[in-house]
């Protein structure tokens, strides 16, 4: 596989743009972050963050472009996240993506952001196919089942909250500063003993659910108030993440043995988190099947993990249009066969 393509991704808070060759080598990944702006509001403020875009977009591909040293006559192709997300901050990108493409004569990759987590893992590693995709992000929980590139079937999702946004919610109910999961993580390992909270284990399916988790540790502090006593939020963190960790993992577990992977990946924001890489990491390696946890900078919302898997859009034939818009409900579909807003060229 021979390519250059230029990224981007603008699907939440974060502006990014990278130039990535053969969907392995990083030539360049910046992305600019609105932590600073938006915690402030305790969550991301959508028009808050589409005004960001704007302010950011241009200035992102051209350090993208100075950083991998090259010139858009160099380039193969332009990706840009198509969705899911926020529908304005992935119209800035979409459309700076098709002028960009439209001025330089580029075929242009629209791209779903669950399926760039996914191939974060091709920027360190080869992928070893059947896999098992955990996806924990602030919006989206999943297991994804894939046989071959391109090919995605979702097994389990959340019926509720995703695990990041349930961090996230706790850590306000905490008082804690936005992003919260990273806080919790590290509370949760400062902690002794955790508070002991409930598991959804949704009988026998793949499926998760963390609203009813989310609910007793609200319920938790807030009886505590009534009552007037000591309320230790490491233990309260730590019973949170043990809960989220185990069935995360189980789960996990099980499906892979059910269907007989030959690796597992985590992907998505809540990767990150310590508590989950160890458990899962230590649960597979009991099974003997092969785990793969990105580095922290690729687990975030970033553009190299859209250009890894354009890259491989790009060699199947996979082409869209400018006609391409956002779509916030995108859902993940293989590249075999139908698509939404994608052709073969």
């Amino acid at each position: 596989m021979e390519n250059l393509i230029l990224a981007i991704e603008t699907s939440c808070d974060e502006t990014a743009a990278s130039v990535v060759r053969n969907g392995n080598e990083i030539l360049s990944n910046v992305v600019a972050s609105q932590i600073e702006s938006q915690k402030r509001f305790g969550g991301v403020v959508p028009e808050i963050a589409s005004r960001h875009h704007v302010e950011q977009i241009t200035i992102v591909i051209e350090e993208a472009l100075a950083k991998a040293n090259i010139v858009p006559s160099d380039l193969d192709a332009v990706a840009v996240t198509e969705g899911p997300g926020l529908v304005g901050a992935l119209l800035i990108g979409i459309n700076a993506a098709k002028a960009f493409a439209f001025a330089h004569g580029l075929p242009i990759i629209g791209v779903h952001h669950i399926a760039g987590h996914i191939y974060a893992t091709a920027l360190v590693e080869e992928m070893q196919f059947p896999l098992l995709a955990l996806v924990v992000s602030g919006g989206h929980t999943e297991l994804v089942y894939m046989k071959e590139h391109g090919s995605f079937e979702v097994i389990g999702e959340t019926r509720d909250d995703a695990a990041g946004e349930a961090y996230d919610k706790v850590a306000r109910v905490l008082n804690l500063p936005y992003p919260g999961g990273p806080h919790i993580d590290r509370m949760a390992h400062e902690a002794k003993r955790g508070v002991e909270f409930p598991r959804a284990w949704l009988e026998d399916s793949y499926d998760f659910s963390f609203s009813g988790l989310k609910s007793a540790v609200i319920n938790y502090k807030h009886n505590l108030e009534q009552r007037g006593e000591k309320i230790v939020p490491e233990e309260i963190a730590k019973g949170f993440q043990d809960s989220v960790v185990e069935v995360l993992t189980t789960k996990t577990v099980r499906a892979a043995k059910d269907f007989g992977v030959k690796q597992v990946i985590v992907a998505g924001g809540v990767s990150a988190n310590r508590g989950l890489r160890e458990s899962l990491r230590k649960a597979l390696e009991q099974e003997g099947i092969p785990f793969t946890a990105p580095p922290l900078n690729l687990c975030t919302d970033n553009a190299a993990m859209i250009a890894a898997c354009a890259a491989y859009m790009y060699e199947a034939g996979v082409r869209s249009d400018l006609s391409m818009n956002g779509l916030p409900g995108k859902e993940l579909k293989s590249w075999i066969g139908e698509n939404d807003n994608l052709r073969q060229s």
